[in-house]
């Protein structure tokens, strides 16, 4: 027979479910103006940080509007300035009463009207600005680049649905799972607390992918499902956690402290329930049921008469019965990730 001790310690409480990856920003590139993309200067699949130059359309028509609005602003302004003047010398006029009042007033309402021009013609500088700026397709913020969608050469228009790449940020990353609605009060405390610790595994839930923070629980449950939708974020500096990738989930709601724990082997279940075979001081065992906890690693949380340090079968229970002597009931070394501490 094999034994095990039971212990104590505190164990963290866990509830489990399925997520997919989600980019917490993406942006899909598209042509604000019309022309011939005549550069791309990114390679598909890179890291991008935000403002980088990765494509440029031909800017030429709208550099020439450009020129052209800015000269007819020199022009209007030139004009203006001489009718600033002729208005200021009427007005000087006027006070010896040489020219009509007819006359300053018209003079002044020329005045205006070249006033009025002018912010016209300010304004079709800074749209032709404006456009000239849109012919920089730049990152809009720090990530990865997928795959591109036009080759250089091709002409676009500022109506096309398609884009020419998309942008994904990748770091930090989230991941967007659901869990039953009963878990929702333990889900709000832990949220409300800032320690909602949450680990993504992979699919088979083996291997610890990335660890994170609970952010935020959906505004309502799923009537049809009965689970409610919750947001992690992970911070994914070695590109772990890939966008649209399914992973498996754990968030932390709580823990037991001083709680008794004792190999998930050494439950047995019967007609009345759990039941574990402990054993007693003149080497037999005797049968003595139990609740059962919280589970994970191999491990199980239990609640009953048991106590701190005594010894139960995890192994050969089927040839017992209550009273029967076991030979050499020496507890099993205890499970590596047990002695480190770790949560089951």
């Amino acid at each position: 027979m094999v034994t095990t001790r039971v212990e104590q310690r505190d164990v963290p409480h866990w509830r489990s479910g399925v997520g997919t990856v989600q980019s917490l920003q993406s942006t899909v590139l598209r042509p604000q103006v019309d022309g011939v993309l005549t550069e791309v200067l990114f390679e598909e699949g890179q890291k991008v940080r935000k403002g980088q130059l990765l494509a440029r359309i031909d800017d030429r028509a709208i550099r020439a509007g450009l020129g052209g609005a800015q000269a007819a602003l020199v022009r209007d302004r030139a004009t203006l300035d001489a009718a600033r003047s002729d208005l200021s010398r009427l007005q000087h006029l006027s006070s010896d009463q040489l020219v009509s009042r007819q006359m300053l007033e018209q003079q002044a309402a020329t005045v205006q009207q070249l006033q009025a021009t002018g912010r016209g013609n300010q304004a079709a500088v800074d749209a032709a600005q404006v456009q000239l700026s849109y012919t920089r397709i730049v990152a809009p913020m720090d990530g990865r680049i997928g795959l591109r969608q036009v080759d250089p050469g091709n002409l676009v228009r500022a109506s096309d649905s398609q884009g020419l790449v998309t942008v994904q940020q990748t770091d930090p990353i989230s991941v967007v799972f659901a869990l039953p609605q009963d878990a929702l009060p333990q889900l709000r405390q832990a949220l409300a607390a800032g320690d909602a610790q949450v680990q993504a595994l992979d699919r088979e839930g083996g291997q610890l992918l990335a660890e994170g923070t609970l952010q935020v629980i959906d505004n309502q449950v799923d009537e049809a499902s009965g689970t409610v939708r919750l947001r992690a974020r992970f911070s994914n500096e070695s590109d772990q956690l890939w966008p649209g990738q399914l992973v498996s989930v754990r968030v932390r709601t709580g823990q037991s402290k001083g709680a008794l724990v004792l190999d998930a082997a050494a439950i047995q279940r019967g007609v009345q329930g759990s039941f574990v075979y402990r054993v007693v001081a003149d080497g037999s065992v005797e049968s003595l049921p139990v609740t059962v906890g919280e589970q994970g690693g191999g491990q199980v949380v239990v609640h009953g008469e048991l106590r701190v340090g005594d010894v139960v079968v995890r192994d050969g229970q089927s040839r017992l019965r209550p009273g029967t002597v076991v030979a050499e009931a020496k507890p099993a070394a205890a499970p590596a990730a047990v002695r480190r501490g770790a949560a089951p």
